[in-house]
Order: structure tokens, then C-alpha cells, then sequence
């Protein structure tokens, strides 16, 4: 079981970065049975990155995998921020990010993106348009090194509930100030125009183009 919790404290939070990277908050996953942590802050290092969506703005997300209790692993998290949102999720890897030293900071901008359906498209049809017809599109118009699908399963708490599915992409550093190493477009200004236009087309074929909260993080990864 792979469970995922956006914490929604104001950036930055004095203390909150350092209370999810601590032993003791790796103890209390592990006690509920996770056997890997990822925590993910919109920090310093990804301060200049785009933010934008219509939800609650989000500082941290957890993923914990393996869990026997989701509910304290939530408490966990809930204790540092009372109006954290939770989902259980099913994992897809289209483009494996690659293996970080444990507790060091990824070399990479991670966006993690919550997807939200258009009310004119049935869940399944949703899911088929994102993971079958869109992924190859987004791998093909970014400069993405990791590409990580997650259709939401359940909802574990009362709030985030209009969201469908997460994904976390990530990107070479140098994509917070350069187009061409976001879109991976070499320095071809026609074709950064491309992969821009053919992104946002597929984009908007399941409701991607807008109703989605864009977080910039960093990513950190632990094994329990």
C-alpha cells in the first residue's frame, strides 16, 4: 500500500522541513509499518519554481510505502499539520527516477502535481486518457529524468476529496530558469514551441490544462 499526504502549513514553516527529516518522524512511519519514506518540500533550493492551482497551497508532501496503519502514519503527520490531506494511491513508473544516497536531496526540481477530473468525463475514461494516451506525450514534450503516476484509491480524510490522481515529475535543476531544459527542447526555440503546444493540447484532454495544484519540491527518500 503506498499512501500520500500533502501537508498545507504556510512556506516556509520554521521546523517543519527538519521534523520530516528526522529520525523520530521516520520511526513513527516505520512503527506503522512503512518500509520507505519520501518526503518532498517546497523549499529554498526551489524557491524561484512555479506554483499555482485552486487548492490549498501545499508545503510538504509524504509518501510512505508498505503501511499496515495508514491512520498513524496520518496521525504523524496530522500532529505537525492538523489539515493535512491523505490518499491511498496505485503507483505506475513510466520513467523510474534514480537512486538517491539515502537522506540527500534528489539533484532535481520535483513538480508533484494533483490531478482533478472534469466532471464531464467518467472515472474510467479519465484514468485510460492520463495513463494510457497521455503519458508517452508528456515523457516526449519534457526534459522529465523520473515520471511517477498515482490514481488515488481512497480518500483518507474529509478534505482533498476532488482529487483523482498525483504525479511527481522530475526535472534537471536548471529548468527553474530555463525553458528549453524544462521542455528538453536543446535550444530550438520552434521546438520548445512544439512540445509547449502538444503538452497543453494533451493537457486539456482530461482536464490537466487547469484545476490542478503544481508544487515545486525537493525530494528526499529514506528505506525504513
Amino acid at each position: 500500500m503506498k499512501v500520500i499526504a500533502a501537508l498545507h502549513a504556510p512556506a516556509p514553516v520554521p521546523g517543519l522541513g527538519a521534523a520530516l527529516l528526522s529520525p523520530a518522524f521516520r520511526a513513527q512511519a516505520a512503527a506503522a509499518g512503512a518500509s520507505r519514506l519520501q518526503v518532498n518540500l517546497d523549499d529554498d533550493a526551489v524557491a524561484p519554481a512555479m506554483r499555482f492551482g485552486p487548492g490549498t497551497p501545499i508545503s510538504a508532501v509524504v509518501s510512505a510505502w508498505g503501511l499496515t496503519d495508514p491512520a498513524a502514519l496520518l496521525d504523524a503527520v496530522r500532529a505537525l499539520d492538523a489539515d493535512a490531506d491523505a490518499w491511498q494511491v496505485d503507483e505506475r513508473e513510466p520513467l523510474v527516477p534514480p537512486v538517491v544516497p539515502e537522506g540527500e536531496r534528489a539533484d532535481a526540481l520535483a513538480n508533484i502535481a494533483f490531478l482533478r477530473r472534469p466532471a464531464a468525463m467518467a472515472h474510467e475514461a479519465w484514468l485510460r486518457d492520463w495513463l494510457e494516451r497521455h503519458t508517452q506525450v508528456a515523457i516526449d514534450t519534457q526534459g522529465t529524468f523520473g515520471y511517477v503516476q498515482n490514481p488515488v484509491v481512497e480518500h483518507l480524510t474529509p478534505g482533498g476529496r476532488d482529487v483523482a490522481g498525483i504525479v511527481e515529475e522530475l526535472f534537471p535543476m536548471a529548468a527553474l530558469s530555463d525553458q528549453h531544459a524544462f521542455y528538453g527542447s536543446g535550444g530550438d526555440q520552434a521546438e520548445l514551441d512544439r512540445r509547449f503546444t502538444a503538452l497543453m493540447d494533451s493537457c486539456a484532454r482530461f482536464g490537466a490544462s487547469d484545476g490542478l495544484d503544481l508544487v515545486p519540491t525537493s525530494r528526499y527518500a529514506f528505506a525504513l
